[in-house]
């Protein structure tokens, strides 16, 4: 996992947007609708924090066991140990049951952060034990990103995120309103609310520009809830049975278009329905149904 400091420029903003849906619909794939809800609830705070009078070598443990309990990797044995590196953190991907997991020495002194990354580095157990993995190494980081907090982990990676006058930090491959956009994704779906959690207040700040894109989503064409605008201009370019550029949706069947296409606001799976009427649509990957003024 990577590490940045306050020499390194923090790339912000979406960039990693076709990747970061790719990885949901992989997740509720491969796990269907009820595994992802085997994850109602994030890790808490109060799990994740070594005390300064606890030692070092067994809180990193303990905190290590917790997140394999989290992501339900009963049979999963954390070894964790610090030396020098360039990275966050490394894992030694193995048949198991035993893992070895590496820490920045760093670490030694930010204890809160410890969580952050182990949550990373553990999550890829997970999605190896799994077989889930897209193409590509820097995809598939990014998918362990979408994957530790989708499943409730990841918040924790966000919170390390900090940039004030004692210290900058940033981990993981996600931006940080991308990490914001995933955590809405989820709290959307498991009904939570993480802005009680956040100790940094620019890790506040991204998740709340990436709820602002998850919520926008939600609104679009030819979802019910899209605004008086976005209906209008759906309507004319449906007539017309052609889609501006960039739109999120398609149509087929000629002028007026008799079909629509569309992502899925939840996992991202395409989804067709008819056109020109209003109805309820299930998405066949994660089982939301939706409903459209298609």
């Amino acid at each position: 996992m990577p590490n940045r400091h306050e020499a390194d420029r923090v790339v912000h903003g979406f960039p990693h947007r076709a990747a970061v849906r790719a990885s949901l619909t992989a997740l509720y794939r491969r796990l269907s609708p009820d595994g992802v809800h085997r994850y109602p609830v994030s890790v808490p705070a109060t799990d994740m924090a070594i005390r300064d009078d606890e030692d070092l070598h067994l809180g990193t443990q303990r905190v290590a066991g917790t997140l394999v309990r989290h992501l339900r990797l009963p049979e999963a044995r954390m070894v964790a140990s610090f030396r020098p590196m360039e990275h966050a953190a490394t894992v030694e991907l193995a048949a198991g049951p035993e893992y070895f997991v590496e820490l920045n020495d760093r670490f030694r002194t930010r204890r809160r952060d410890i969580g952050a990354a182990l949550a990373h580095e553990i999550t890829h157990v997970l999605l190896h034990r799994l077989g889930l993995g897209l193409p590509g190494t820097a995809e598939n980081e990014i998918l362990t990103d979408v994957v530790t907090t989708y499943l409730g982990a990841g918040w924790l990676l966000l919170d390390a995120y900090r940039r004030d006058g004692v210290e900058s930090q940033k981990l993981g491959y996600l931006t940080p309103e991308e990490f914001g956009y995933v955590l809405a994704k989820r709290a959307e779906v498991f009904d939570e609310d993480p802005s009680p959690w956040f100790t940094s207040p620019v890790a506040y700040e991204a998740w709340v520009r990436g709820r602002a894109e998850a919520d926008r989503e939600r609104r679009l064409a030819p979802l019910a809830g899209a605004g008086w605008a976005e209906r209008r201009r759906y309507g004319r370019e449906r007539r017309q049975g052609r889609a501006a550029p960039g739109a999120p949706y398609a149509f087929d069947g000629g002028a007026p278009a008799t079909g629509v296409s569309f992502p899925c606001p939840v996992c991202h799976q395409r989804l067709r329905v008819p056109a020109g009427r209003t109805l309820r649509a299930r998405c066949g990957v994660c089982g939301t149904v939706l409903e459209c003024a298609a």
